[in-house]
């Protein structure tokens, strides 16, 4: 306690107990970081809103964007009919039957993807309804391009509406719906009437993430608050340790000076060879100071 009581000390232990606070909010703000709440949006989501009016092509959509149920109207392109692989229906794996549609109104006459509906095979695409097509369905971002098509003129491993632009040498909206009905003429032109099974998609689940390498970040900070505490008391310890040397050297070099005066009080009359044994003992010593140190500094 004595030699943590050193000013010097007592001033290190201020700059560890700083560092720790900094190092204990950068914890807290890691581990605020590791959660993420993702907002119940099916209020506004479920309640149908024109696509022209939600969603502008040439820019990237945002969560705001995405999830949305959407009207239009338009037509679908001829010959852009096209298999999108690997999709789950039921716990089966099969092809979403995709084509570009132009929704009336949309700037540039832009085209977007439109889902269908799903078929177990990779069969030709069923025929696309021809005439003005009203539809409903799910607003959802572009997938990510991996790849061209599997194989030659077979299906694509995703719909990319950077894919699908260069395909059609259409501009084309960075998004896709899938179609929840579709009617033209007054008569359906959805899933059913082209042989496939109707697709659904849900919005995006509310809840709370955890991003487990924000936890990690946080129970490290910690640590390093931990160790500038350590840090402080190894260095007391050494300091302490250090003088604990200091006082058992010179205790030993009093014993020894104290035996030379005693030697040369008895004016050589001690036993014999009592010098030279003096002599030999400060020989072995580790240590020979000349005058009596001064302080715990020397």
């Amino acid at each position: 306690m004595k030699t943590a009581l050193k000013p010097k000390w007592i001033a290190t232990l201020v700059g560890a107990l700083l560092a720790a606070t900094a190092f204990v909010w950068l914890s807290q703000w890691q581990f605020g970081e590791s959660k993420t709440v993702t907002a119940d949006t099916s209020g506004t989501t479920e309640h149908a809103v024109p696509l022209t009016e939600h969603f502008q092509p040439g820019r990237d959509m945002y969560v705001a964007d995405a999830d949305q149920i959407v009207t239009a109207t338009g037509h679908f392109v001829e010959g852009s009919a096209f298999l999108v692989s690997g999709r789950l229906q039921d716990g089966k794996e099969g092809y979403w039957v995709a084509a570009a549609f132009e929704p009336d109104g949309a700037p540039g006459k832009n085209v977007i993807p439109v889902v269908r509906g799903w078929q177990a095979e990779a069969d030709a695409p069923a025929a696309l309804p021809t005439g003005e097509v009203s539809l409903e369905g799910r607003l959802l971002p572009s997938e990510s391009p991996t790849g061209t098509r599997e194989v030659a003129n077979g299906p694509y491993a995703e719909i990319s509406a950077a894919w699908m632009a260069n395909a059609w040498d259409r501009d084309s909206y960075d998004g896709f719906i899938v179609a929840f009905k579709a009617t033209s003429g007054g008569n359906d032109a959805g899933a059913a009437s082209a042989g496939l099974e109707q697709i659904w998609v849900g919005p995006q689940p509310s809840g709370t993430t955890v991003n487990w390498l924000n936890i990690f970040y946080g129970v490290e900070w910690v640590v390093f608050a931990g160790f500038a505490f350590f840090i402080w008391w190894r260095l007391v310890k050494d300091d302490y340790q250090r003088d604990e040397e200091y006082e058992l050297e010179l205790a030993a070099w009093r014993q020894r000076q104290a035996a030379r005066e005693a030697l040369a009080a008895s004016g050589g009359d001690g036993a014999p060879g009592a010098e030279g044994q003096a002599g030999d003992a400060e020989a072995a010593s580790p240590t020979q100071p000349g005058p009596a140190p001064s302080g715990p500094g020397h």
